[in-house]
């Protein structure tokens, strides 16, 4: 809460992609402890600025920044170019009612698949981010045909639905 108040503030167009989108838009919600999330290029700075006033640290790496508090829970800010747009499309939601901004159905999904597709990833996350895109399409079947056909044919076609 501390996150959004902070990123409120500061005017900064923000929102949260990963896990915690996923859980937004799957009907069953999944555990995570961190909180991945993506500003527009131009408000990165301000972003980092906003958390570290706000308490948080920061440690910077090739394609995130990433920031500790005082709970088990980390925040991962992308830097990523692909996930740039992503607030700019995002909504409103309540997630384990914490008012926050998601994105998109189809940027949560676009951000699940390139997680998944990217072949330096742990196989323990590439996993995960399966899991989480057959989630999605349970509670969103209109979303397999959508899928690279090699994620197609992994998804059972009955598991879509309620």
């Amino acid at each position: 809460m501390r996150m959004v108040d902070a990123l409120e503030r500061a005017e900064v167009s923000w929102c949260a992609i990963g896990g915690v989108a996923v859980n937004h838009w799957a009907t069953d919600p999944m555990v995570t402890r961190d909180v991945d999330f993506v500003v527009a290029a131009e408000n990165i700075a301000r972003a980092e600025q906003a958390l570290r006033e706000a308490g948080f640290s920061a440690e910077r790496h090739e394609w995130s920044i990433n920031f500790t508090g005082k709970s088990s829970v980390s925040l991962q800010l992308t830097t990523e170019p692909s996930y740039q747009d992503f607030p700019s499309r995002s909504v409103a939601a309540d997630v384990h009612g914490i008012l926050l901004r998601v994105a998109s159905l189809q940027d949560t999904m676009s951000g699940k698949i390139l997680a998944y597709s990217d072949p330096a990833r742990r196989q323990s996350k590439r996993i995960k981010d399966l899991a989480d895109i057959v989630r999605m399409v349970e509670s969103h079947p209109e979303l397999l045909v959508t899928l690279p056909p090699e994620l197609q044919r992994q998804i059972e076609p009955t598991s879509a639905g309620p």
